[in-house]
């Protein structure tokens, strides 16, 4: 019901206006010439938690612990008789006594009678605590979608720059684009879906289900923070993504053994060692150049605060990361 039809209904002389009134779902008073509480709903008594003898005959700006008594809506309910102004939706956010910390939109307007000679007024309250809190926190995930999104397009732009074109036919090009792109994609969702996640949970979803038997895990508990997840898990799926191409998992009998250790680091805190060992697979020899893979885990690694080398023996690929636990 709005405030226009329960205006028109007082007008009607058949219709009780207290049981008017109580019928209302939002808290309502009547106040007096002397802005004095004459009529009070019992949505108004349920939602500040007060009994009606609290509140009747008493001046409005001194209800409860004096949450009304602004300056400001003082001056715009002083108009509302003598000049048939109103109020709308003036905002008041306050520590109620009894019901704590609330939002609510006050609505204020001369009661209308038949005469049009009335000195009291309706004053209506408008519980929004919960609608703005909802409201913030739409603004806060929208906000935090577009930083998301723009992060996002900023790594795929850098992965779609760096991979070098030449001697690529046009197949290869997008067959490596996407492959990291799913690496970076399954990463993002890793570490939107956790604040934190074990570090061997990380070295086994890079493998894949496919290849996680020719993998072998040990080491301590080590939990990988949120901030931290992206980085590691792009370093894992880069060297299991050259292993499976060109190393110990692209054959059956390869073999990869993954070991990481907790040490103490040159300044005295404690940092992580991370081994990348493969055996088993074809032979290996050291790249002619750099290749973008290469260089995507010595960025990520020093993204992590840490180090990383890359070791081709001809029996397979060793890699030796080491980064602060603190960013684990």
């Amino acid at each position: 019901m709005m405030l226009e039809d329960l205006y028109r209904l007082l007008r009607s002389g058949h219709i009780q206006a207290q049981g008017v009134v109580d019928t209302m779902t939002q808290p309502i008073v009547v106040l007096d010439q002397n802005l004095c509480v004459s009529t009070a709903n019992n949505a108004f008594l349920r939602t500040f938690q007060v009994e009606r003898d609290d509140v009747f005959g008493r001046p409005f700006f001194e209800l409860g612990n004096g949450q009304w008594d602004i300056p400001e809506l003082r001056e715009l309910i002083a108009n509302v008789v003598p000049k048939a102004h109103a109020v709308v939706g003036y905002e008041v956010k306050h520590e109620f006594a009894n019901i704590g910390e609330r939002t609510f939109l006050v609505d204020a307007r001369r009661l209308v009678h038949p005469d049009d000679n009335s000195t009291s007024m309706l004053v209506l309250f408008d519980d929004v605590t919960e609608r703005q809190r909802r409201d913030l926190e739409k603004d806060m995930i929208l906000s935090e979608t577009r930083h998301r999104m723009r992060n996002l397009f900023a790594v795929v732009r850098s992965l779609a720059m760096r991979i070098k074109v030449d001697g690529l036919t046009a197949a290869d090009y997008r067959d490596r684009f996407l492959s990291r792109l799913l690496g970076t994609l399954r990463a993002q969702e890793v570490a939107a879906s956790s604040e934190a996640v074990d570090l061997e949970t990380l070295a086994l979803q890079a493998v894949g289900e496919t290849a996680v038997a020719q993998l072998t895990c040990v080491g301590p508990t080590v939990v990988v923070a949120g901030s931290r997840i992206v980085s590691l898990s792009m370093i894992f799926h880069e060297l299991a993504t050259n292993s499976t191409k060109y190393g110990a998992l692209s054959v059956p009998d390869g073999k990869v053994y993954a070991h990481w250790s907790l040490e103490p680091a040159p300044d005295g805190t404690s940092q992580v060692r991370y081994e990348w060992r493969e055996e088993g697979g074809p032979m290996v020899s050291p790249p002619q150049h750099r290749g973008f893979g290469s260089e995507l885990i010595g960025r990520m690694a020093a993204h992590l605060g840490g180090s990383v080398e890359l070791s081709y023996h001809p029996h397979g690929l060793a890699v030796v990361l080491v980064f602060p636990s603190a960013s684990a």
